[in-house]
């Protein structure tokens, strides 16, 4: 059977093992391009070498994350890679090198770039574009208005890579090399149905909270209501200080109101001088509302389920789920039924410490796109490459 998309995975071991098993496992000469997701670590440099030598005729993007997703459920301490087979798509990747340099002139050169590259392609008339972001880097906002201003129509998203929680480096891949202060930017062309999404399970409460003091960056707030932002903020859930941690950031999530949609702001830590430090910029003036959480995965399944009306029987989704809602599923211990729903759909993709749609960096949300199942191919037009399937491709 030919796939559009197929999918491998590797135990985080040497970098010689995990190229030589991701590469045992998928159809190398079908591919079109080659996403990979993994742990951080002192690995990252042998290990860009080691896949540099397993697909050296196949391009291979990436990043660090904080935890991956297929249809065998979420994983740590793995390697995840995706592969998207020549028939089904057409993909240009572009470098942004240095994200704090990123102007508009360089925006527009990029696309104008990587659509000058995919001309003569017009048999295949959607696309739609992916990032993949140093997590780290606090130019998400910055970067990803100005590429969105040079997209224009053409449909976006993508996710901020992560470091399982170290919150020290975060990389993306390309060209080779692990880098920080950069992105990946792939111009992706397909004949498969798709839609690009993003959905959250929150309800806004009445309580609210106003940014009176915040670092230049903003992703640093040292007053909120004109009290020590960590004070208001565990007075405003009636805890003591030091009871805010993770669990409770995902918990009880703050957001913007943005015309009549809310858009979450996730807390990173608390740090020593009672200042919280965010995922995504929140600027003086800003009104924070409390968030009160709902059933995580009905809504995300009753989104593909609309999505479904619309497009057709899902074949796959590839996403970009924030790592604050993998910790909220450990909470509720629901990881089992997320197993469930992800092989269902065919998940893969990972978890980010921020999530992209159409130039707004993101929190708690599950951004993604979903493909359609491609049209049914005569057997005479199949190619032997085509039975080299992974023995992860579900029927």
């Amino acid at each position: 059977m030919m796939a559009a998309l197929y999918y491998a995975m590797a135990d985080a071991s040497s970098p010689q093992q995990v190229a030589t098993a991701l590469a045992a496992q998928l159809p190398l000469p079908q591919l079109e391009l080659l996403m990979l997701f993994c742990p951080p670590g002192d690995w990252l440099t042998d290990l860009a070498r080691a896949l540099s030598v397993a697909f050296a005729q196949l391009r291979v993007v990436g990043c660090t994350s904080a935890g991956e997703f297929s249809p065998s459920g979420y994983s740590d301490q793995q390697v995840l890679a995706v592969g998207f087979d020549r028939q089904y798509f057409r993909i240009e990747t572009a470098l942004i090198s240095s994200l704090g340099e990123f102007s508009f002139a360089d925006a527009q050169r990029l696309v104008n770039d990587l659509q000058q590259r995919d001309q003569g392609r017009d048999d295949w008339p959607a696309s739609f574009a992916f990032t993949l972001l140093d997590g780290l880097s606090s130019q998400e906002e910055r970067v990803l208005l100005t590429l969105e201003t040079a997209l224009g129509h053409i449909p976006h998203f993508g996710g901020s890579a992560g470091d399982n929680n170290q919150l020290k480096r975060t990389h993306v891949l390309m060209q080779g090399q692990f880098r920080t202060d950069a992105a990946v930017v792939l111009f992706v062309r397909t004949s498969l149905p798709f839609q690009v999404f993003s959905t959250q399970h929150l309800r806004a409460m009445q309580q609210k909270l106003v940014v009176t003091a915040a670092s230049s960056d903003m992703r640093t707030l040292y007053e909120l209501n004109a009290e020590p932002a960590a004070q208001a903020y565990a007075d405003l859930l009636g805890l003591p200080i030091d009871a805010l941690n993770s669990d409770v950031f995902a918990m009880h999530p703050l957001a913007v109101r943005m015309g009549q949609d809310y858009y979450v702001r996730s807390i990173q830590r608390v740090n020593a001088d009672g200042s919280l430090t965010f995922y995504c910029a929140v600027g003086v003036g800003a009104v924070l509302t409390e968030m009160q959480v709902q059933a995580l995965l009905p809504d995300l399944e009753a989104r593909l389920a609309a999505i479904a009306q619309e497009i057709g029987a899902i074949d796959w989704v590839l996403g970009c789920d924030c790592v604050l809602r993998r910790r909220e599923l450990a909470l509720r211990d629901e990881f089992a039924a997320a197993q469930q729903l992800f092989e269902r759909y065919r998940f893969v993709g990972f978890n980010t410490y921020g999530e992209h749609l159409d130039g707004v960096h993101l929190n708690q949300t599950f951004t993604g796109v979903v493909f359609g199942k491609p049209a049914p191919v005569a057997l005479g037009d199949a190619t032997p490459a085509a039975h080299l399937v992974t023995s992860r491709e579900l029927p």
